[in-house]
């Protein structure tokens, strides 16, 4: 029994149902390293400062994980007069995973994608609540040949992305649990991209009222 079926069991309604999921996913967080965050914020903004390409990639809730996280980089961090982050989610195309899936084979679809698009000192998230998704493991594996950077962010115990990637964000919980998991994905999307706008916002305002000054 994982804890969020015993959480359930333990629960006379929705409402302590939600308590408990509430409280046990704030135990999670205070777990979490929060320099590893900081340095994830800094390989972003790293990366759009080199103009250099953002990846995400990931399967399922991930895929839609990588798409929302792209989003929040590319448009919700924008600021104007700044360099953008040139985000990129290889999950959105339908088509072209279907083709690349169909054709040479689901392990390959991210992969594939990389192979005509990845520059050396570009970035490549891998997003899986596991750590072992193998088209995930596959691309990073391929991303770190090529000379980009790499970030795993998981779960569980991380799987094989978390020993792979140049730098792993990670939240340790029970296997299975991912609910929990892509929560604290969701978070460190809003957290990361937040950070990284109002950082921005600030570089223009010191660079403005800099040139006021002379």
């Amino acid at each position: 029994m994982n804890t969020l079926e015993k959480l359930f069991m333990e629960s006379a309604s929705c409402a302590a149902y939600a308590r408990g999921y509430l409280d046990y996913l704030a135990s999670l967080l205070a777990q979490l390293d929060l320099e590893a965050v900081a340095r994830f914020a800094d390989l972003l903004e790293e990366a759009r400062a080199e103009g250099k390409q953002v990846f995400f990639i990931g399967n399922g809730g991930s895929a839609a994980t990588s798409s929302h996280f792209a989003n929040d980089l590319g448009k919700g961090a924008r600021v104007e007069g700044e360099t953008p982050f040139r985000a990129l989610s290889l999950a959105d195309n339908v088509s072209l995973i279907t083709a690349l899936a169909n054709d040479e084979g689901y392990d390959r679809v991210f992969v594939a994608q990389l192979e005509p698009l990845l520059r050396e000192g570009d970035v490549v998230i891998g997003i899986s609540a596991s750590g072992n998704s193998p088209n995930v493991v596959q691309a990073l594996e391929y991303a770190r040949l090529r000379g980009a950077r790499t970030v795993a962010i998981t779960g569980f115990n991380g799987g094989r992305m978390r020993t792979i990637a140049g730098l792993s964000v990670h939240l340790e919980t029970p296997a299975g649990e991912y609910g929990p998991v892509e929560d604290f994905h969701m978070i460190l999307d809003h957290l990361v991209t937040s950070y990284l706008k109002m950082r921005a916002m600030k570089a223009r305002s010191t660079r403005r009222a800099g040139e006021g000054e002379r």
